[in-house]
C-alpha cells in the first residue's frame, strides 16, 4: 500500500471523531445565550418561549438579532436531541417554535 493511501485513511478515521461530537462541544463551549437551567425541560410551551426570549434580549454576546438567536437555540435543542425525544416532548418543543414567533411579533 503506498503512503499516500495509507495517510488518506489515517486521515479519515481522526476527522470522523470530531464530527461526530461537534454538539456536545458547542453545548459546552458557545457564548452565544445564558440560558436559564434546563429551560428546555419546562412543560409549558410559552414558558420555553418566555424564557428563550427573555435570555436572547438580555444577552450581550449575540451576533444576531434576539428573534434569530432564541430560534437558534431551539431548533439546536430538537436537532441535538434527535430520536431521543419523545414524540410529546417534540411536540411541546415545535409549539414552542409558534409561541416563540407569537412572543417576537413574526407572522
Amino acid at each position: 500500500m503506498s503512503a499516500m493511501a495509507t495517510r488518506t485513511r489515517s486521515a479519515r478515521v481522526t476527522r470522523s471523531t470530531p464530527k461526530r461530537r461537534w454538539s456536545a462541544r458547542v453545548t459546552r463551549t458557545s457564548n452565544a445565550l445564558d440560558l436559564k437551567q434546563g429551560v428546555f425541560k419546562l412543560r409549558s410551551a410559552r414558558a420555553i418561549a418566555a424564557s428563550l426570549k427573555r435570555s436572547a434580549e438580555r444577552s450581550q454576546r449575540r451576533k444576531s438579532s434576539p428573534f434569530r438567536s432564541a430560534m437558534s437555540m431551539l431548533n439546536f435543542e430538537i436537532n441535538r436531541a434527535g430520536r431521543n425525544l419523545s414524540p410529546q416532548r417534540r411536540r411541546i418543543l415545535e409549539r414552542a417554535k409558534s409561541e416563540l414567533r407569537k412572543q417576537f411579533r413574526r407572522a
